[in-house]
């Protein structure tokens, strides 16, 4: 693997944490450069991050100070591990002592590919487990039947002049399933109307 750059992550949960000491001991470790967020764990974005995903290069390597920076739960965790492992990209934790230029560390990759590969193995596992169990108990897996009385009656309030969501609240349906009905129908009306000027 071509010697490449040492790049440095840190991330704290907000703005009156200090990001300084994470900084600070990823410049001593030798990060040419640090990528950071301000974000919770719980963040759906993390602009440092993705930053610093598109910035490394095969031969890189990232550098945090431990682990719960890089990933929120250990399923994205083995996630960003993957990816970097795929591309070619180290991992160094200095709390975790976790360097994947060595010898020893890249056992590491390994043990994390498995760990991935358990992961998901358990989750399909467990959806198996689930839809067999309520199969079991008479219950029908996915979107319950819709009801046609509702939607007639819902519909004729939206013939009316109601609008979609007062109505599909007024007969106790879904919101979300009025609309799509809706739709589903002026596409069929559609049809039917260009089959007619055909």
């Amino acid at each position: 693997m071509p010697e490449g750059f040492l790049l440095g992550y840190a991330r704290v949960s907000t703005p009156a944490q200090d990001l300084a000491g994470q900084r600070d001991r990823l410049r001593a470790a030798g990060a040419a450069r640090v990528f950071e967020d301000v974000v919770s764990g719980r963040a759906e974005r993390r602009p440092g991050l993705a930053a610093l995903l598109d910035h490394a290069r095969p031969g890189d390597a990232v550098a945090v100070v431990r682990l719960d920076r890089l990933g929120r739960s250990l399923r994205e965790l083995l996630e960003i591990v993957e990816d970097l492992r795929a591309r070619g990209v180290g991992l160094k934790s200095l709390e975790e002592a976790i360097d994947t230029s060595s010898a020893a560390g890249e056992l590491v990759f390994h043990v994390f590919g498995a760990l991935a590969q358990f992961e998901r193995r358990l989750i399909a596992e467990r959806t198996r487990d689930g839809l067999a169990a309520a199969r079991a108990r008479g219950a029908r897996p996915g979107r319950p039947p819709l009801d046609r009385e509702k939607l007639a009656a819902a519909l004729a309030l939206v013939a009316a002049g109601m609008s979609p969501a007062r109505a599909a609240r007024q007969v106790g349906m879904g919101r979300s399933t009025l609309y799509r009905e809706l739709a589903r129908r002026d596409r069929r009306d559609g049809r039917a109307g260009s089959e007619g000027r055909a």
